[in-house]
């Protein structure tokens, strides 16, 4: 349920969005011939995805929807199979939220806040060493 409401935000980038468009496409397609004839008429889940997109903050309709799925993927033996794939390729995203802080202290030199960084290198001279009773820069000659 946190899924859907993550990816229904926008989190986890163009992965993210990838997965939601996935989830949209497989919403959207007919019930399969595996489905039992003599089963009650249940929604699509393409309401609820539509009214979690609209909200995705609401607990209520991340809800909505994953029972949806869950009914649908009881009665459609091809729907189940394909979100099942859906479910394990989801849950590789990372949609965790980020906190950065820097406190306390004196700092000096570039700093990078964010999340997945990878291959950066910093080309700036070192920090000048400071006293710490004086608060002054140290010579280092």
């Amino acid at each position: 349920m946190a899924l859907l409401a993550a990816l229904a935000g926008g989190a986890g980038g163009e992965a993210g969005r990838q997965a939601w468009s996935g989830l949209s496409s497989l919403v959207r397609r007919p019930f399969g011939l595996s489905r039992n004839a003599d089963a009650p008429a249940v929604s699509s889940g393409e309401a609820e995805l539509v009214r979690l997109a609209e909200a995705p903050d609401d607990t209520a309709r991340a809800q909505a929807l994953s029972t949806a799925l869950a009914v649908r993927a009881a009665l459609d033996a091809d729907f189940q199979a394909s979100l099942r794939r859906w479910c394990a390729s989801a849950e590789l995203l990372d949609t965790g939220d980020v906190h950065n802080e820097i406190s306390g202290g004196r700092f000096a030199g570039p700093v990078l806040q964010g999340r997945d960084f990878s291959s950066i290198s910093f080309t700036a001279p070192p920090s000048p060493q400071v006293d710490p009773d004086t608060d002054t820069p140290t010579s280092t000659s």
